[in-house]
């Protein structure tokens, strides 16, 4: 079962680490690529971060991207690495209907990314192409989603894996009355 949890504070934790390093926001906009508008707007709570900007500020802070995100350090027990659910990052929609737990480790994003997605009813994740030859494998966990990839729509219900382009304008949809959940795999 999903328990809803507020997103991440990260302007404040942002704010912090800058400070900590004594960076600038000209300083940290040259290292990580990222406008100093955007890192303003940040650590003001005015803009949600996309998980590359995320990446890449994690990268120019020196910060695994979950203890960016979430505050604490990933633990490891020999060969095995752990997160606790409460530090595991989320993306959400702007209307808050639609959830995106990072599942893939930090090093690869670009490549190979894992997502466990909730919609609640009458959600949709509407995305832009990726780059060209970029597929998204959906497998939904619970309830049934609609899938557009360009101009083609397919069901998708319990159980069932849906494979299809990315590199063109690309949607998936709660038309049902229940939340429903699903992995989704982005390869590029």
């Amino acid at each position: 079962m999903f328990v809803k949890q507020d997103p991440p504070a990260i302007g404040p934790r942002l704010h912090q680490l800058r400070k900590e390093r004594g960076l600038t926001l000209d300083a940290l906009s040259a290292t990580s690529g990222v406008s100093r508008s955007m890192l303003s707007q940040i650590e003001r709570a005015e803009t949600n971060p996309t998980l590359a900007t995320v990446w890449y500020l994690s990268q120019a802070l020196g910060v695994d991207m979950a203890e960016f995100v979430g505050g604490k350090r990933v633990e490891r027990r020999g060969r095995i690495e752990l997160t606790a659910a409460s530090f595991v990052p989320e993306i959400r929609t702007e209307d808050g209907q639609c959830v995106m737990r990072i599942l893939s480790p930090a090093h690869s994003v670009g490549n190979t990314e894992f997502y466990h997605l909730t919609l609640e009813p009458g959600a949709e994740l509407v995305s832009d192409a990726h780059v060209y030859g970029s597929l998204e494998h959906l497998t939904v966990l619970t309830g049934e989603l609609t899938v557009i990839s360009a101009e083609t729509e397919a069901i998708v219900g319990t159980g069932a894996i849906a494979r299809y382009s990315v590199d063109v304008c690309h949607a998936i949809r709660n038309h049902s009355s229940s939340r429903a959940e699903a992995l989704m795999v982005v390869m590029a």
